[in-house]
């Protein structure tokens, strides 16, 4: 139906005039919303720590499949206990949060390191003490004695214990690339020679035998690899020589650096063995009694530092250490002590040939 004439032009658009000039929800306080007033923040969260976490974890319960099973589910459960993924090593939250700033993130890594070399710890060692008898008796003896003879000097561990446990876990990486365990003394397994084998008087033409005061001085050295306390040396990987040791620190002559050590067996059943690390322990009169160190499956230090080249020039000058076999209490021990003072960062060497001149050292640097 059509509007009716007598309606003005400007009562028809009054309506959209009134509907353009309407306020917009936002700018009209009548029909502003009203946004919701923020309250004051929470403090922040303070997470927990493992130990606190694991105490309320609760145990997970997952199927397991018998060794007959033939894949089928067949409803049976096993509780296999708590089951936690990618839980990180260190810190697991900030030292900020976690309330517990004095944390060490190596307490993992030395756990492991005395582990692998059975460190003892102080309460469980016999501590050796001289007696006042003993002092006055070597305060009796003439100067000169010590002038005419040089005795072994036992190692100067490193002070800092951060920097030891370096030193450890560059030998324990080492054996454990090889697939060996530590042993810081010979070891006689079954089916190779019996401990009653290693007899010094088998040499031919007799051994040197340890002083007293020597012998204090080894035992003394392993007291001290028992506490964690090596000797200042670590095992670096070189592209060229392979394992190798250097100087951690100043090592000063006639110092011991170790005693090489493995499983003793037998020269003859050995003659056809490939490893390259055998150490002659008894070169006999009887060649059925000579024995030989293997170390491919136990051993310590020893076992990575190279040998010189004999057909050089330069590679004797390499030469700081020195293998000597040695009479102790009736048995044969091999030292490696050095033979000169060694500067820190200086690779340690000796010679393979030093006995014997069977062993091929044309191809070394």
């Amino acid at each position: 139906m059509a509007p009716s004439s007598s309606a003005s032009p400007a009562s028809l658009s009054r309506p959209v005039a009134q509907l353009k000039a309407r306020p917009s929800a936002d700018s009209s306080p009548r029909y502003r919303r009203r946004r919701p007033r923020l309250s004051v923040s929470p403090p922040p969260k303070k997470f927990r720590s493992m130990v606190e976490i694991m105490k309320v974890a609760k145990r997970v319960e997952f199927p397991r499949k018998n060794d007959g099973d033939d894949g089928d589910d067949d409803g049976e459960e096993e509780d296999d206990g708590d089951v936690v993924f990618r839980v990180p090593v260190g810190q697991w939250d900030c030292p900020h949060c976690s309330g517990d700033q004095h944390r060490t993130i190596k307490s993992f890594l030395q756990k492991k390191i005395v582990d692998f070399f059975q460190i003892q710890k102080e309460s469980q060692m016999v501590v050796k003490c001289t007696s006042a008898q003993d002092i006055r008796k070597r305060r009796k003896r003439p100067l000169v004695f010590y002038k005419r003879r040089r005795r072994l000097l036992p190692f100067t561990p490193t002070e800092d214990p951060d920097r030891r446990l370096v030193q450890m876990a560059s030998l324990a990486s080492a054996l454990t690339a090889l697939d060996m365990e530590f042993s810081d003394e010979l070891t006689y397994m079954p089916g190779m020679a019996p401990k009653s084998a290693n007899c010094a008087k088998f040499e031919s033409g007799g051994m040197q035998v340890l002083s007293k005061e020597d012998t204090e001085t080894l035992e003394q050295c392993r007291a001290m690899y028992k506490r964690g306390e090596c000797p200042p040396v670590t095992v670096v990987f070189d592209s060229r020589e392979g394992y190798t040791v250097e100087a951690d620190g100043p090592i000063k002559d006639l110092t011991i650096i170790a005693e090489y050590t493995g499983d003793v067996d037998y020269i003859r059943n050995r003659q056809e063995d490939d490893c390259d690390s055998m150490m002659t322990l008894i070169l006999a009169r009887d060649p059925l009694r000579s024995l030989v160190i293997c170390p491919d499956k136990r051993g310590n230090i020893s076992r990575f530092i190279n040998g010189i080249n004999n057909h050089s020039p330069e590679g004797k000058k390499k030469q700081n250490l020195k293998c000597v076999r040695y009479n102790v209490n009736g048995a044969c021990r091999v030292l490696l002590v050095a033979r000169r003072d060694i500067a820190k960062g200086e690779r340690l060497y000796y010679d393979y040939n030093g006995y014997e001149h069977e062993y091929p050292t044309h191809h070394f640097i």
